[in-house]
């Protein structure tokens, strides 16, 4: 820090403490609510409040979100061709979340038509 800033900034806490500023605070006298941050590396924890703070979610957590709420819309469709659109876009977004991760593809999520063509694949043999 400058010279000085600190005496500068102690004098204006000071002056706010005697003008009755801190009073009557929202949340005054509760104990605080501090959230359990130890699973996150302590250089990212700034970075990772900012971001929490401004709604913005992982690149991973949005996809798994917007595969969520696709999957639900898809419970809700009679239409086939639409239902096929859907599936197609719930495989894509899987496809789009497997490619980010940088993992194995033994940890890939199967994509969302796999069993069931695999069902009628074998209903057709039999």
């Amino acid at each position: 820090m400058f010279p000085g800033f600190e005496k500068l900034i102690e004098s204006r806490i000071k002056k706010a403490q005697n003008e009755g500023a801190f009073e009557d605070l929202p949340g005054s006298g509760k104990p605080l609510h501090l959230e359990d941050d130890r699973h996150i590396p302590e250089d990212l924890r700034m970075a990772h409040k900012v971001l929490k703070n401004a709604d913005c979610l992982p690149p991973e957590v949005q996809l798994h979100k917007e595969i969520r709420t696709t999957e639900d819309l898809l419970t809700g469709m009679t239409d086939t061709m639409q239902r096929y659109r859907t599936i197609k876009k719930i495989n894509f977004l899987i496809l789009k979340l497997n490619a980010l991760r940088d993992t194995n593809a033994a940890y890939d999520i199967p994509q969302r038509y796999f069993g069931e063509v695999v069902q009628r694949l074998g209903a057709e043999e039999a």
